[in-house]
């Protein structure tokens, strides 16, 4: 199994044997890091994935009998741990439909060999961030995460509207960072071979279209809604997440514009602000009594993070990096989630998207409950970037903006 060797188990499922020949040609390189079976049938791979480990699985979609998106549905309900590839040449709508939720990311054939051991690679170094335990299987079990009940609503009733807009309902999206993080995932994947990466909500709603986002919303299942009665409001709010999230990406991309840091990572800022306590969201989901053990046990950001260490043996920045990673979110938006408290374990020092998420989160905490901003801010990341006169303008910039 892979936890003796040390190697990572991957299994291939392709019911054309050329296409398993190229892979065991092309990979053989990759022998010392992996371990790697190949079977021609969706019913073979579940029946080893049944009987031993596997990291991760790598399926066409098109098989005779059990098909990828089948093998997948399946794989998700008995091993929600294995990562969840898709290699096809199958890109119709139908296949959106069908992957979309059991599927973490979609690659498409003819794909360059570096490019999936760079996507593999990508996820069994999130991964790691995560530690041993549960949290491995509840994260990587997750279709979708719940979203406001209100805008909930609102897109249904958008999307059943035949007087909306597809900017209508790319708007109301922006608004929710769960949605904003479905459809990112969506857009990037390769069903839609763009060539580029999408990471404005809008955009990507106006690229999918209504013809693809009216089902994907009412029948596919990519989006659903916070049940709050099954969370005690004392111990999490929905709505006071949703709140603080997005003034945050508001003021991380003010701070990016402000710093001129260009139009891609000013867009990344907002989003990976939108996103950053995602993880939050995903712990107080799958395990709501240990959620409410750590808010008993932590009061300040500092006691917090080492709570959850404690709780859940990592943080909820890490938590969330890690689910939006699988879902192949941009690089800068999944490192600043992961690392918005601690970004001196950030090895570069640079001014970056993490940097101003850093700050806006400060910032924010600070105007809003009544934090020592002093104790919030990394002081030794910020003078090492050479920023700290820099911290009191973007200070006046959240005063002076309404977020």
């Amino acid at each position: 199994m892979s936890a003796s060797t040390g190697k990572k188990k991957i299994l291939f499922v392709d019911d054309e044997p050329n296409v398993l020949s190229g892979l065991r040609r092309t990979l053989r390189d990759q022998r010392k890091q992996w371990e790697m079976d190949f079977v021609g049938a969706g019913q073979e791979a579940l029946a080893k994935i049944d009987e031993a480990y596997y990291d991760a699985v790598i399926t066409d979609m098109r098989m005779p009998g059990m098909d990828g998106a089948e093998l997948l549905d399946r794989i998700a309900e008995r091993h929600p741990y294995v990562i969840r590839v898709v290699l096809s040449g199958q890109s119709d709508q139908a296949s959106v439909m069908k992957t979309v939720g059991p599927a973490h990311q979609y690659l498409s054939k003819p794909c360059e060999i570096e490019t999936l051991k760079a996507t593999l690679a990508r996820a069994f170094s999130l991964r790691e961030l995560l530690g041993e335990g549960r949290l491995k299987s509840l994260v990587s079990g997750m279709r979708a995460l719940p979203s406001l009940p209100l805008l909930y609503s609102e897109l249904l009733n958008l999307v059943q509207d035949p007087n909306s807009s597809v900017a209508d309902v790319g708007r109301l999206i922006a608004k929710d960072p769960a949605m904003t993080a479905k459809i990112l995932q969506l857009v990037n994947s390769a069903f839609f071979g763009l060539g580029r990466r999408v990471s404005n909500p809008l955009e990507a709603a106006s690229l999918l279209g209504l013809e693809i986002l009216n089902p994907l919303v009412l029948s596919a299942g990519i989006f659903k809604q916070f049940e709050a009665s099954e969370i005690d409001d004392r111990i999490f709010s929905m709505d006071a997440l949703w709140s603080h999230s997005s003034r945050v990406g508001a003021l991380a991309k003010l701070i990016a514009k402000e710093e001129e840091m260009g139009s891609p990572a000013v867009e990344d800022s907002l989003l990976a602000g939108m996103l950053h306590d995602i993880g939050k969201l995903i712990l107080v989901v799958n395990q709501p009594a240990e959620y409410a053990q750590l808010k008993q046990a932590s009061a300040d950001a500092a006691e917090q993070m080492l709570a959850e260490k404690e709780i859940f043996g990592t943080t909820h920045g890490a938590v969330g990096a890690y689910l939006l990673g699988l879902w192949g979110i941009p690089q800068s938006i999944v490192e600043a989630v992961a690392l918005h408290n601690q970004p001196g374990l950030q090895g570069e020092r640079a001014l970056s998207v993490l940097s101003v998420v850093h700050v806006a989160n400060a910032l924010v905490h600070a105007m809003d409950d009544d934090a020592s901003l002093e104790k919030l801010i990394d002081h030794e990341y910020i003078e090492q970037l050479k920023l700290a006169e820099r911290v009191a303008v973007w200070k006046d910039l959240a005063g002076a903006a309404e977020l």
